[in-house]
C-alpha cells in the first residue's frame, strides 16, 4: 500500500549586512563595523518512532524553516536562522518533484535527509573596505533560501484492512477507532483511495486501512 503526499519547504532567508561605522569618544571618523547577517535555517526530514502515517501533512503543505538575523555594529553577526526538521514514519522515500529523483529513502528510525538550504546572509559594509575605499557605505541583502517541491511516499503493509460496500460505514468506523480523519459523507464512493489510520488498543497498537468500496 501506497500513502502519498506533496509538500513545499522552503530554507529561510539570510540576514542581511549592516551598514555602521565605529564610533568611540575622541574618534569622529572610525572605519567601517557593519556585521554580516546569519544563514537562514535549513529544513531536514526525519524518520521517527510511533508515526505510522502522513496524516499530519494534509493539512498544511508548505513550511519555511527560520530567517537570519541581521548583522550588527562592533562587527556582530546576525543569528543563524532556526532549522525546521519535519518528522515522518520510517520507510518514507522523499522525492524531488523537479525531475523525480530520490533525494533519499528513509528505511530506519533515525533516518534524516536536508532537503532546502538556507540562504546566505549578506556581507556588513566592514567586508567591502579596500586601500581606496576604507569606508564603505553599502552593505549587501541575505539571499533567499532555496524552495523545494517534494513527495513523500510512505510504503506501508497495514495489518488490518475494512472491506466492504460502498457507504457501508468504513470511513466513520476507522474515524471512531484511530487518529484519522478520513472523507465521510452519505453517497458511495466517498473513499477513492486507501486511508491508513493508527489505533492504540489499550494493549497494542496496530495500522488500519479504510479501503475503497467493493463493487
Amino acid at each position: 500500500m501506497l500513502d502519498a503526499i506533496d509538500i513545499t519547504v522552503t530554507g529561510g532567508v539570510g540576514g542581511h549586512g549592516l551598514v555602521s561605522y565605529h564610533r568611540e569618544k575622541f574618534v569622529p571618523q572610525g572605519g567601517p563595523d557593519g556585521g554580516d547577517g546569519g544563514r537562514g535555517g535549513r529544513v531536514y526530514l526525519r524518520a521517527i518512532d510511533d508515526l505510522y502515517t502522513l496524516e499530519q501533512y494534509r493539512a498544511k503543505r508548505r513550511f519555511h524553516a527560520g530567517n537570519g538575523g541581521n548583522g550588527g555594529p562592533n562587527l556582530r553577526t546576525g543569528a543563524h536562522g532556526d532549522d525546521l526538521v519535519l518528522e515522518v514514519p520510517a520507510g518514507t522515500v522523499v522525492i524531488d518533484i523537479a525531475d523525480d529523483s530520490v533525494l533519499a529513502d528513509l528505511k530506519k528510525v533515525g533516518d534524516e535527509v536536508l532537503v532546502a538550504h538556507g540562504g546566505r546572509g549578506g556581507w556588513g559594509n566592514k567586508r567591502f573596505a579596500t586601500s581606496t575605499n576604507k569606508t564603505p557605505s553599502y552593505s549587501q541583502k541575505g539571499q533567499e533560501g532555496e524552495e523545494v517541491h517534494v513527495r513523500l511516499e510512505l510504503r506501508l503493509l497495514a495489518d488490518v484492512g475494512l472491506l466492504g460496500l460502498p457507504n457501508a460505514g468504513k470511513s466513520t468506523l476507522l474515524a471512531a477507532v484511530s487518529n484519522a480523519k478520513p472523507k465521510i459523507a452519505d453517497y458511495a464512493f466517498t473513499t477513492l483511495e486507501p486511508m491508513l489510520g493508527v489505533v492504540n488498543s489499550g494493549f497494542d497498537r496496530f495500522t488500519l486501512a479504510d479501503l475503497p468500496g467493493l463493487v
